[in-house]
């Protein structure tokens, strides 16, 4: 067997139907307003192992050989004759990914391995269980669709499965590079991720039905299915480790190192308060400083847990020991797992195999909601067609004969008048950073990102390796520092973060357009303003930027772009190392633009994520309707609104993600007031639904359900948001954890609400007052008792 313990990258999270005692919900009609009854009767039930998981083979439904080895090329996994190593696979056809077991099929030459869902009905051994658990990807795009459960009685169940492109290499099992058609060795990384589809465990499930997709084909988006295994439930008090592991993440700043545990509530009794569930790691030569505790649980729910630990002083940092992580309830254990255990962070070397190990901090996941601040001097132009191109590639956009930019520029200020002739116009005169981290503090964002340096190459600090900079030309002032100094003076609370471009369009020393800079309209050649060519792009000028700002403002967050030439793999050893080796440790983040296959986070671009990916992620877009920079072309009523924003935002939380969402100030400082507004008005939302948002995590059976979404904090309450003005009833038809004696409010809105399950769905009486209370988007609170 083959244990792939690194990431459980991508899962998708979904659900179906609910029923009342699987769930632990209360009888129908049974619930009212201040419901003094406990459902936490674990003191009288009996503790029960779980049964083993129970893999399913699927040779007899699999359609395509997506596998393929460097000595027997010749299969097809995405249409386009591409396929996934079978070296980055296990040997055997069994593989242990996040805990899950799963039996894979055969790598052998022409083998079928996958199945392309189109529909297809998989029978499955006549049990009852709480979850299937799939291997899948998509090629060509992430996609998806409804899956069915089907119980002997003749009822079914329905749930979303979901896949993300393999293309991302963000997965649970990630190979380093894939084939190409012939056998050839493409550098891209690829993956396969785990999902999940939640099971009625009160109904006996003999079949589910894949959800429709497409056969492969090219620039055709198609979900595939690699394995599956059934989680039977136990009748009694159960829990079983999903997934554990040591990190070097800090449990919080200054320590001490931190380690996870997935706990699933495997039984059909809530863990509860009263069951004293505590989670703890026993290892030779270390200790739990800090304990997780677990005190409300539903059944098939599961919960990942935070615990401090600690090497004994004479334990070498990076020490690895067997250990045993153990979920006890007071003196009972309900469950362990064996798992190796790294005592110590040791210092970071610059390897893939090194860097790997650092992971998003958990300061980063709990914080949701950023702001993203592109400003430099393409904000003096400021230009481009409304919702069509960013307004800060202005420069890049100038260059083609046929586009809008081209003609605007010639018309606007001729063609001999060049992009660095800008730079005298870009004076940040009214730059006030105090205001602006007020702005971002109004708006309830919790870090910010600011560019230090786009792709024109004008950086925003005192480079000492060009004079291209704020300080020596322009507004001579260092934006970056009095940023930095301001926030940590006015907004401590504030995370900081530096953008910074990696490329730069006509860098003379490595042009990424491949071409110094030249006059559009003459071609003829232009100075690279307060730059002196003639360096090595990367050694003496890339990275020694990098270093300056890590050294001179230790940024929370480097937000890197485009990748290309780098020597990110040493730059960030000294990011990591400086952080962790401060007097008052504490983690930092990077994203996936580094040019290297390491990161922290992933970054799509003025979209999101369709369902839940357990990677983290970051969504970032402007307010503008599409451009970071500010574009003084688009009209107040293009910008997005406050009611949009908070939409987004409960979207993306809701999956796992951050929202980074991007101002784009004057060249004088100023924030157009539209987008001062609309941030000020989220930021009320937030002071009123912040809990539902900030410090939660995904709900693990689904994301969304038509216009809803849920949100976890683990321990204290389940939140259902509602995007659209819910009417007098909300009928939240999912399996959601409550029991008589929880009490159901709106955020916003003071007193109880009434509830009742209805045919298994969760039914909220919603009295006009409340419906009042809320705008843009409704959160319906479940405060577990």
């Amino acid at each position: 067997m083959t244990t792939f313990p690194r990431r459980q990258a991508l899962g998708m999270a979904l659900g179906g139907a609910v029923v009342l005692g699987a769930a632990g919900l209360a009888p129908a009609g049974a619930a009212t307003r201040e419901s003094t009854g406990s459902a936490d009767n674990a003191d009288s039930t009996p503790i029960v192992p779980p049964p083993p998981p129970v893999p399913v083979a699927l040779d007899a439904w699999f359609t395509g050989d997506g596998i393929d080895s460097a000595s027997a090329p010749g299969g097809d996994f995405d249409g386009s004759g591409y396929t996934f190593p079978a070296e980055h696979l296990p040997a055997g056809r069994t593989a242990t990914v996040g805990g899950i077991p799963f039996t894979l099929g055969s790598a052998a030459a022409g083998a079928k391995n996958n199945i392309a869902a189109t529909g297809q009905r998989i029978d499955l051994p006549k049990g009852r269980y709480f979850v299937a658990y799939f291997l899948v990807a998509s090629s060509y795009g992430a996609t998806g669709g409804t899956a069915t459960v089907h119980y002997a009685d003749g009822s079914t169940s329905t749930g979303s499965l979901s896949g993300p492109d393999w293309y991302t290499g963000t997965g649970a099992l990630v190979s380093p590079f894939r084939y190409a058609p012939g056998g050839v060795v493409d550098n891209n990384p690829v993956s396969l991720a785990t999902g999940q589809v939640w099971i009625d465990s009160a109904r006996e499930a003999v079949a589910l039905t894949l959800p429709k997709t497409a056969n492969p084909a090219p620039n055709v988006a198609s979900l595939h299915v690699f394995a599956l295994t059934l989680q039977p439930v136990a009748v009694g008090r159960s829990a079983l480790i999903l997934d554990g592991r040591s990190t070097a993440n800090l449990l919080t700043d200054g320590g001490p190192q931190a380690a996870e545990v997935t706990v699933v509530n495997a039984g059909t009794v809530w863990l509860g308060a009263r069951d004293r569930v505590s989670v703890t790691v026993d290892v030779p030569g270390g200790r739990t400083t800090v304990p997780a505790a677990i005190r409300a649980l539903a059944p098939g729910e599961q919960a990942t847990v935070r615990l401090g630990i600690a090497a004994n002083a004479s334990v070498p940092p990076g020490t690895t020991a067997n250990g045993q992580l153990r979920v006890t309830a007071g003196r009972a254990t309900l469950a362990t797992q064996q798992v190796p255990v790294t005592l110590g962070i040791p210092d970071f070397r610059p390897t893939d195999a090194s860097l790997s190990t650092h992971r998003a901090p958990y300061w980063f996941s709990d914080a949701k909601f950023g702001i993203f601040i592109h400003w430099g001097v393409y904000a003096v132009p400021a230009w481009a067609p409304v919702g069509q191109q960013y307004a800060e590639w202005y420069w890049q956009n100038q260059q083609d004969p046929n586009g809008a930019t081209y003609a605007y520029h010639r018309q606007k200020y001729g063609e001999n008048f060049v992009y660095d002739d800008f730079i005298p116009m870009f004076t940040a005169a009214k730059f006030d950073p105090r205001a602006w981290l007020q702005l971002i503090a109004d708006a309830g964002a919790e870090y910010y990102v600011l560019t230090s340096k786009h792709h024109d190459g004008f950086a925003l600090w005192d480079t000492k390796v060009s004079d291209r900079n704020s300080v020596k030309l322009g507004p001579k002032r260092n934006i970056v520092a009095e940023l930095f100094a301001a926030s940590r003076r006015y907004t401590p609370q504030l995370r900081n973060g530096l953008y910074f471009s990696l490329p730069e369009w006509f860098n003379p020393d490595n042009p990424w357009m491949g071409h110094a800079p030249r006059n559009p309209y003459t071609g003829a050649p232009l100075p690279y303003t307060g730059y002196t060519a003639g360096k090595d792009f990367v050694r003496d000028y890339q990275a020694p930027q990098v270093l300056e700002l890590i050294r001179e403002f230790d940024p929370d967050v480097l937000w890197f772009d485009i990748g290309g030439v780098n020597d990110s793999r040493a730059v960030l050893t000294e990011y990591f190392n400086r952080a962790k080796n401060r007097k008052r440790p504490k983690d930092v983040t990077y994203n996936d633009r580094g040019g290297i296959p390491d990161h922290d986070f992933t970054t799509p671009e003025y979209t999101t994520y369709p369902n839940t990916v357990v990677a983290k992620w970051e969504a970032s877009r402007g307010l503008d309707p599409f451009s970071y920079g500010y574009n003084r072309a688009t009209p107040d009523d293009r910008y997005m609104t406050a009611a949009e924003v908070v939409r987004t935002l409960v979207d993306i939380v809701s999956k796992n993600g951050n929202f980074l969402l991007d101002i784009g100030p004057d060249f004088d400082g100023t924030i157009p007031d539209v987008m001062q507004r609309h941030l000020r008005d989220v930021g009320a939302w937030l002071k009123v639904n912040g809990e539902a948002i900030h410090g939660t995590t995904y709900w693990s059976r689904m994301a969304q359900l038509g216009h809803l979404r849920f949100t976890v904090r683990q321990n204290e309450a389940f939140y259902v948001h509602s995007l659209t003005a819910p009417g007098s009833r909300l009928v939240v038809d999912a399996p959601v954890p409550i029991r008589a004696g929880d009490r159901v409010t709106l955020l916003g809105y003071r007193g109880s609400l009434q509830w009742t399950v209805e045919n298994g769905s969760l039914v909220i009486d919603v009295p006009a007052a409340a419906r009042e209370a809320g705008r843009y988007a409704w959160v319906f609170k479940v405060a577990w008792s």
